[in-house]
């Protein structure tokens, strides 16, 4: 006898996406995992988002499990994913960015996973990140393996929001999304993760992850803020120094295709807030890049056949946490 499958809570919180958000709900309807409820709410949109969704009524009310579509005036992300937790009636919790897309296999791969592993509080995966037209831009590809808190502290890996699948009775513990910070999932993960659980990222390719155009220099100021703002409230824990020291060395290596000269200034910044900084692997793949020119590095690693290993190196990885409107 095949045994039930559990309940997978979906939420979509949506906020001037029109041009978007059908294609986010029909992935949603295309999962191949047949027990979902889908939650839906517009947070006070000024586009036409309500009236696209109201188009796709029918098909969800016949697709899923159970469905709810809400929408009224802007409230801000963190009070719409907290107004979606308290519908929620799943075993696992996925959050889906309006203007995001999840590949079929998504929940039935994380499903089995966290069936497998009692101790995953939330697990995560690739993605490939596609432009406005939904075209291919480039992919994500975080390390796979477990991230427990003091990895997540240190900002040794990353994992991509718009693949996540957490336990919902553990997301709820936490207290949910604190609303007065800029990236509410660093926040989150950091306290699912507090009592020795951990996350994990796995191999599969989960979604597509859209990147639109924006001020780089701008967004990367507000990310580094937004992490030394969440580092903060752990001013009396021992990894504290090495956790903002390492903050500041992710922005250093965010600014330097970008400010080479900033970027040093920070990377100075990093140094004094802990001198142990310069044991980091990271600090040997900014420096190359601060002395070098990128295609020299790799024409002269890719001339050398014993080198591939200090190739890899230079492949940029993004860091934790993500922007909460994009």
């Amino acid at each position: 006898m095949t045994e039930p499958q559990p309940l997978v809570s979906i939420v979509i919180p949506c906020y001037n996406h029109e041009n978007y958000v059908q294609e986010s709900i029909q992935s949603v309807i295309e999962q191949d995992y047949d027990n979902i409820e889908l939650i839906i709410i517009d947070d006070g949109s000024s586009d036409n988002s309500v009236t696209k969704i109201e188009e796709m009524i029918s098909a969800c009310q016949q697709r899923f499990k159970r469905f709810e579509f809400r929408y009224r005036p802007n409230k801000g992300l963190c009070a719409t994913l907290n107004e979606a937790l308290e519908w929620c009636e799943g075993e696992f919790y996925s959050a889906l960015a309006s203007d995001d897309i999840i590949l079929s296999h998504k929940v039935r791969v994380q499903v089995d996973h966290l069936n497998a592993n009692e101790s995953c509080v939330a697990v995560f995966g690739k993605a490939n990140l596609i432009n406005e037209n939904s075209s291919v831009v480039g992919q994500n590809n975080n390390k796979a393996g477990k991230l427990f808190f003091k990895d997540i502290m240190l900002v040794k890996s990353s994992v991509c929001a718009p693949t996540q699948m957490i336990r919902l009775d553990k997301l709820k513990a936490t207290g949910g999304y604190q609303k007065d910070f800029y990236i509410e999932d660093f926040y989150m993960w950091l306290k699912l993760t507090e009592n020795g659980e951990y996350l994990e990222n796995i191999s599969d390719m989960l979604a597509k992850y859209r990147r639109h155009d924006s001020n780089i220099s701008s967004e990367l100021n507000k990310m580094h803020l937004g992490r030394v703002e969440i580092i903060n409230q752990y001013k009396t824990h021992a990894l504290y120094n090495r956790a903002m020291a390492s903050v500041f060395l992710s922005f250093a290596i965010d600014t330097q295709p970008v400010n080479k000269y900033k970027s040093i200034k920070i990377l100075a910044s990093s140094i004094n807030k802990s001198i142990f900084i310069l044991f980091d692997k990271r600090i040997f793949k900014f420096s190359l890049k601060i002395i070098l020119p990128r295609a020299i590095i790799i024409y002269l690693i890719r001339s050398n056949n014993h080198c591939y290993a200090v190739l890899n190196l230079l492949k940029t990885s993004r860091p934790f946490g993500t922007p909460p409107e994009k």
